[in-house]
């Protein structure tokens, strides 16, 4: 008996086994290149249209429109643009035709009553209540009294927000209950928890506009 191991012999595929192999081996290669081929395309389209697709999204999550009136207005009226787009924001989120159940009217809300007294001081002898409906006039009015009311609140911002969204009576009766009880005249002399929370939103808005549409305002 040898007690040399015996070695196993390896049979060779047959010619028409090694062909079936070969064509597995190419039809797997070509579907990972296909597969490849695939993927790159996906990113090159998403690449390419990322653009697009955030123009889309900040569109709905900050729309901005009529950047050449805000434009024209805040260079008239040396104010700040941004300012302007965040006070639209907050009032109408720039749908025209917006009205309130107090009757404020258009892209900055503003009252009829408030829009006679602008056109009064202005000069607008031909202004009728409708005219409000126009972005021009609207945004044009609206820039008016956000000038007055800074200037009447000596340049604060927070005053000046507040009573565009509150009214003057209010914020004037806020100042002088601050002033009686010796409390700062910031945004925490508003007891109004609605009206802070505007003049906060119209704020952080405005630093948005900023950083996002920079060159659609002219900053």
């Amino acid at each position: 008996m040898s007690t040399h191991p015996q070695t196993a012999t390896r049979r060779r595929p047959s010619a028409p086994a090694r062909k079936a192999a070969a064509r597995r081996r190419a039809v797997l290669r070509r579907r990972l290149l296909a597969g490849v081929g695939s993927a790159l395309l996906v990113a090159m389209a998403i690449v390419l249209a990322w653009p697009q697709f955030h123009h889309a999204v900040r569109e709905i999550t900050l729309p901005l429109r009529h950047e050449d009136i805000i434009r024209q207005q805040a260079h008239d009226k040396g104010l700040d643009p941004a300012l302007i787009a965040g006070v639209i924001y907050a009032e109408s989120h720039f749908r025209d035709g917006q009205t309130s159940a107090a009757g404020a009217q258009g892209l900055m809300q503003l009252t009829p009553a408030t829009a006679r007294y602008i056109a009064h001081k202005s000069g607008g002898t031909q202004f009728v209540v409708d005219d409000l409906g126009t972005p021009q006039v609207n945004i044009a009015y609206g820039a008016y009294y956000l000038r007055y009311l800074l200037r009447r609140y000596g340049g604060n911002v927070d005053f000046a927000l507040a009573a565009y969204n509150a009214g003057e009576g209010n914020v004037d009766r806020w100042i002088s209950n601050a002033q009686a009880h010796d409390r700062a005249l910031t945004i925490t002399a508003i007891p109004y928890s609605e009206t802070r929370a505007y003049v906060q939103r119209v704020l952080t808005v405005r630093g948005q506009y900023r950083r996002s549409y920079a060159a659609q305002l002219g900053i």
